[in-house]
């Protein structure tokens, strides 16, 4: 079996058997690929059959001079699950990435924006602007559902259902869940639909894409990326923020009026409420107020 042809079938593996997203394979393709360069660059002339341990363990030492430990842990988990696959077809018996250990990570806290921030970047739409109403109705449903931005940008018009107030979401995995839309949120989609989109011309493929470009077809996700950095810009806010800024705002927020959260964990779709708890390490002055209402020692 040639690289060419294993990196393949992986790749269909990671489709139809575990149903990734495109930008999640597309990440485990380059996590391979760059272990192909390296081997290209050494010379070393080997089959994904014949891959030893030693082997990944210089180009994981060669890789760590220039990586975070971050992308580094990423790169080998890429490449455990590539060989992983290989043992799953009965391709090999053993995974050479067993015994590498992957960087020791320390937890890192999302940046958050406030209600104020928020509401700052919001003034700094152009409302005139012939995509101002498009655009606010974007940042009011990252902000008032939650949503990841490959999610925003893969909504369409029948995933909304206005009468109930929900949207549907495909996330991760293809898993769907329904989330509410929010009041502010189905305002502004209202407007965007019916006042903007509506006199769009639109390409027939992209007819029930919900948010499109100027030409009539739909988003990509550098394109939100620009929207909010070049707003951040604008208003002045000087922390690194994007699409995923809203999302983790969002939950905080959430958790800061006493939301519960297996709530959270349902409306962020996460698949372990481990990964929603990161949330309770967000806000010191939150978590001080509930130990100072809760804790029998500040009550007497």
């Amino acid at each position: 079996m040639n690289w060419r042809q294993a990196v393949s079938d992986f790749q269909m593996y990671l489709q139809i058997e575990r149903g990734l997203s495109e930008n999640s394979i597309e990440n485990y393709t380059l996590d391979i690929q760059a272990f192909q360069k390296f081997l290209e660059i050494e010379k070393i002339n080997i089959s994904p059959l014949e891959c030893e341990e030693e082997i990944l363990k210089q180009f994981i030492y060669e890789t760590a001079k220039v990586l975070s430990p971050y992308t580094q842990a990423r790169r080998i988990a890429g490449l455990r699950n590539f060989f992983d696959y290989l043992i799953f077809e009965k391709y090999r018996s053993s995974n050479p990435t067993d015994l590498i250990e992957t960087p020791k990570l320390g937890r890192k806290l999302p940046d958050v924006l406030s209600i104020e921030e928020i509401e700052l970047l919001i003034d700094h739409l152009d409302l005139q602007h012939p995509q101002g109403h498009r655009n606010r109705a974007i940042l009011e449903t990252l902000y008032g559902s939650g949503l990841r931005v490959s999610e925003l940008i893969k909504l369409n018009l029948s995933n909304l259902f206005f009468k109930e107030s929900l949207i549907r979401v495909t996330g991760k995995g293809n898993k769907q869940r329904l989330v509410p839309m929010g009041i502010i949120a189905k305002k502004y989609l209202n407007i965007y639909i019916e006042e903007v989109r509506t006199n769009q011309k639109i390409h027939t493929e992209f007819k029930d894409v919900l948010f499109l470009n100027r030409n009539g077809k739909g988003l990509t996700r550098q394109m939100i990326f620009t929207l909010i950095r070049t707003l951040a810009i604008k208003a002045g806010i000087k922390k690194k923020i994007g699409p995923h800024t809203f999302r983790h705002s969002f939950a905080t927020h959430l958790l800061e009026n006493e939301a519960d959260l297996r709530s959270i964990q349902i409306l962020m779709g996460h698949e372990s409420i481990a990964t929603t708890e990161m949330y309770t390490h967000l806000d010191t002055h939150h978590l001080r107020s509930v130990i100072e209402k809760y804790h029998p020692r500040n009550n007497s």
